[in-house]
């Protein structure tokens, strides 16, 4: 048997981002145990609309504090004005402005695992340039479903030009 084709990677638009404070909740992972994502997510749904200081519904999947041997936490979460009200369950990361290639993941959730390997495997080393050392994230958009894989998901990758600090 042959491996499953990938699905197309469309080329992605560049934006420079705004400041986000993100609240949510967080593990820890790897490449190998990055299946454990979706029951953090179960976790944190039941609180999206009712966060103390909620901006909107669109909600975030940022992978930030990488430890060096493949390891990163997870944040499952959504923008807030600031950090008052929340309790100590909630994880929180500002995001500073950065400079983003979007991808718009097409096709069901379970296959998000893979465009994000190609993105990081094939675009990235393609691109001419590298990651910025900021946190990556998903961008979910009000209306996303995840059952029915309707509305919007953008992948948001930092980078910089090869060579620029």
């Amino acid at each position: 048997m042959t491996e499953p084709t990938l699905t197309d990677l469309p080329a992605p638009r560049f934006e420079t981002g705004r400041s986000l404070l993100i609240a949510g909740f967080s593990g820890r992972f790897t490449i190998e145990t990055n299946g454990g994502i979706p029951a953090l997510w179960q976790s944190f749904i039941p609180h999206i609309g009712k966060v103390p200081g909620q901006v909107s519904n669109v909600t975030y999947g940022v992978c930030c504090n990488p430890d060096g041997n493949g390891g990163f936490e997870y944040i499952a979460g959504v923008e807030v004005r600031s950090l008052a009200g929340l309790d100590a369950a909630f994880r929180c990361i500002e995001i500073s402005p950065q400079r983003y290639a979007v991808f718009e993941h097409a096709g069901p959730l379970s296959t998000l695992p893979r465009t994000c390997m190609r993105i990081w495997n094939e675009w990235l080393p393609a691109s001419g340039m590298v990651s910025a050392f900021a946190p990556d994230f998903e961008r979910y958009s009000e209306d996303f479903d995840p059952a029915a894989g309707t509305g919007v998901l953008e992948v948001w990758l930092p980078v910089r030009e090869r060579g620029c600090v």
